[in-house]
């Protein structure tokens, strides 16, 4: 009787199609498909996604150093060494400010003359979405690049300063003015421009003068207060 009653249920916990009642709530189930993870995993195990932008950030300034240190071993010509270091510190700053910052890290700046001949300096940042979290490589590189470069320049300085190559000293001067000059311009853009920093300043004055501005107000309300007792 167990197994007749049992073989009567039996039909009862099938579908139509011979499933178990399992494989129904599983289709009823909601399933999320998600296209583009496969694509955005891609792009992270990507890590260096613009390799000839990184390798002429690099290129450049690299090549002017190593110039500027063994010209001597290669030619006896001053001219010709000071004009081919004054090319490569040429060339890389136009391809830091114009190329390789734009790519690498979404940072750009330059200067704007208006109608009324007023030079106003320009920063602009962009906003990088989530799926490009794969250039944190190629921003450490053009950070490292853009800081470590002015100062072997610097050193150079000093050390034509002190050992009296003065011929050496116009040079050295412009290498550190035209890769400060890239220094200055990402910082800016990195912190948001002068505006941003005058912003976050008056910030932190205003919120640091509050409880000066409490107790001054405290002040007065007491002596309003007891001027007030007084006339009465």
């Amino acid at each position: 009787a167990a197994g007749a009653a049992g073989g009567a249920r039996l039909p009862r916990a099938l579908r139509a199609d011979g499933l178990p009642p399992q494989a129904l709530v599983d289709d009823t189930e909601d399933v999320s498909l998600d296209f583009g993870s496969e694509e955005e995993l891609a792009l992270r195990k990507a890590r260096i996604r613009h390799p000839l932008a990184i390798f002429f950030h690099l290129f450049f300034r690299v090549s002017a150093i190593v110039t500027y240190l063994f010209c001597d071993w290669f030619s006896n010509s001053f001219v010709a060494c000071f004009v081919t270091i004054l090319l490569l510190l040429s060339f890389d700053f136009w391809s830091v400010k114009n190329v390789t910052g734009r790519l690498l890290v979404g940072l750009r700046w330059w200067n704007q003359i208006d109608e009324d001949g007023k030079s106003h300096w320009m920063f602009e940042a962009k906003r990088v979405p989530t799926i490009a979290a794969s250039t944190e490589a190629e921003a450490r590189i053009f950070w490292l690049g853009l800081i470590i470069c002015p100062v072997i320049w610097t050193m150079f300085f000093f050390s034509t300063l002190f050992s009296l190559k003065l011929k050496w000293l116009a040079l050295v001067i412009a290498g550190i003015s035209l890769q400060a000059a890239n220094l200055y311009g990402y910082i800016h853009c990195k912190l948001g421009g002068q505006k941003a920093i005058s912003r976050v300043t008056s910030r932190f004055f205003g919120t640091a003068d509050v409880p000066k501005r409490q107790s001054r107000r405290i002040s007065e309300d007491g002596t309003e207060e007891h001027g007030k007792t007084g006339t009465r």
